[in-house]
């Protein structure tokens, strides 16, 4: 197998996935086999300026070198080789919004999925369109840009995500794939490109009569987004290794990549990924009967409808308090890796009461709309006769991970919308078990795990890339069946009633405590 690695290393078998993640760009390369041959990552993390979320360009560009020299560096060390890397992907956060004017030049600072600022957009374009438009998509932050007069938008030329800004500086193509495309305006299935009629009512709403002329082209997965030009090879590596002409793929969000790490793009197929942000995308076999704030529509990869329930709050509280917990065992004198402090952490949950004793754990950092919060305040909440134990604290900070995730996923069931096998990724799964059956308990289904569910969406989109590197002979589906994840070893959680239970009651409490956390929201700034 080595030497197999070795061989693809050097004849350029082997394709670059780049992920710019909310905490993390991960950098992950993968072989013909498509298994990982090496991975590199940075850290970077969001700033509140002015009222918006927003990451710097520079930023962007720092992390992405940092992680790419990294992984370059771990091939080194591994094989004593330099890669020839023969395609690239680059994914990252859907939504949000990045407008450039006609010299390339960016007009206001990055707003990001976080944001909740075009509360009144949203809410405009969801009545004009007939189906939601949730606060993150980018045509309700253009939209909201017009509402509050600003005055970049007069001068807009082009307006794409991140994912697909990065793709035009490294390849002079302003191309997005229809997943990434589908979380910035309404996608027609019937033509994989955006909504010709939703496109009409925009212009004649505005008066404006150029939209499409402001959005990135659409592409399916398979298809080829151009080619890695000098410029932006040596804009990613300095040092060379990456030389031009390295053919890309659609650059893609990471809900598209996430479905493609866990091989689900076909009907009743879905997935969930929790990082930063926490989501569930279910492959429909219809379209939905009523509109729903909770539920936005995608697509995969492929251009396939998606229900997508989008939670803005993951696992960065529960890091937090793993932060701390570290902190406590530096000052008592002992020496603990940070992943061991997660895994401690996570290994005491498994050990808590069913329903976490009566705690009550608030992950909500920024505002979260499927719980109808504009703003959030991370809170801990417990009744006199609530039991406080270590076990119960950990299993309520998990819990409240997919706390607001489960009650999307109920609108759904609602719907009578049916799921063969939900798959889940991210790195708070990488402890094997704990969040993976608090996650089945949360939404009464199997949960199953893969060996590349730590890797995520840079390992997805690696897998895009190598799609288009050879040829894209079978649709996405077919070639992820039988193709990628034939005899791939994967883990089931099968949901346990009492755990089922003490979920529900704990969801219970959580609902119940809203109010708290809206008064928390006023009365804290």
């Amino acid at each position: 197998m080595a030497q197999q690695q070795v061989a693809d290393l050097a004849e350029g078998r082997t394709a670059l996935g780049i992920e710019l993640g909310s905490t993390r760009i991960k950098a992950c390369l993968i072989g013909a086999d498509h298994g990982v041959l090496a991975t590199g990552s940075s850290a970077w993390e969001n700033q509140l300026v002015d009222g918006h979320w927003t990451y710097s360009l520079d930023a962007v560009w720092d992390g992405l070198r940092a992680a790419v020299a990294d992984l370059l560096a771990e091939v080194e060390r591994q094989y004593g080789t330099r890669p020839v890397v023969g395609a690239l992907g680059v994914s990252a956060m859907m939504h949000g919004y990045l407008a450039f004017d006609a010299a390339g030049e960016l007009l206001t600072p990055f707003r990001t999925w976080r944001d909740t600022t075009t509360g009144a957009a949203a809410a405009e374009l969801t009545e004009l369109f007939e189906q939601n438009i949730p606060l993150r998509w980018s045509i309700a932050h253009h939209r909201q840009a017009m509402l509050d007069q600003e005055p970049h938008v007069a001068r807009i030329a082009h307006l794409t995500t991140l994912a697909g800004y990065v793709h035009w500086q490294l390849t002079g193509e302003r191309v997005l794939g229809v997943g990434d495309a589908s979380g910035m305006f309404p996608i027609d299935p019937a033509t994989g490109t955006y909504d010709a009629d939703l496109v009409a009512r925009f212009d004649k709403l505005t008066g404006s009569g150029a939209l499409a002329d402001l959005l990135p082209e659409v592409l399916p997965a398979g298809a080829s987004a151009g080619t890695l030009t000098e410029a932006g090879a040596q804009r990613l590596d300095p040092t060379g290794v990456l030389g031009a002409g390295i053919v890309c793929c659609p650059p893609e969000g990471d809900a598209g990549t996430g479905m493609v790490a866990t091989n689900s793009v076909a009907p009743r197929t879905g997935n969930v990924s929790a990082g930063t942000s926490t989501f569930a995308m279910i492959v429909l076999e219809r379209a939905l009967r009523e509109v729903h704030h909770e539920i936005d529509v995608v697509t995969t990869p492929a251009g396939d409808p998606v229900a997508m329930v989008h939670c803005n709050n993951g696992a960065s509280e529960l890091g937090a308090w793993a932060g701390v917990f570290g902190q406590f065992a530096a000052a008592a004198g002992a020496t603990v890796s940070d992943d061991d402090v997660f895994a401690a952490l996570l290994g005491a949950a498994a050990d808590g009461e069913p329903d976490a004793g009566g705690l009550l754990a608030y992950n909500f950092l920024s505002g979260e709309p499927v719980a109808g919060l504009l703003e959030g305040r991370p809170m801990v909440v417990r009744t006199p006769t609530s039991r406080l134990t270590l076990a119960n604290f950990a299993r309520a900070q998990v819990y409240g991970v997919f706390a607001a995730l489960a009650l999307g996923m109920k609108v759904l069931t609602r719907e009578g919308v049916e799921v063969d096998a939900m798959f889940a990724h991210g790195g708070i799964f990488r402890t094997e078990g704990v969040a993976q059956r608090a996650l089945a308990a949360a939404l009464d289904v199997p949960v199953t795990i893969g060996e590349t569910a730590a890797e995520g969406g840079a390992w997805g989109i690696a897998v895009l890339a190598e799609y288009v590197r050879t040829g894209a002979e079978k649709p996405l589906a077919q070639h992820l069946d039988e193709t990628v994840f034939a005899g791939a070893v994967i883990s089931v959680a099968a949901p346990e009633p009492g755990e089922v239970a003490g979920f529900a009651a704990y969801l219970d409490r959580f609902v119940a405590g809203l109010p708290a956390e809206q008064a928390a929201a006023a009365a804290i700034n």
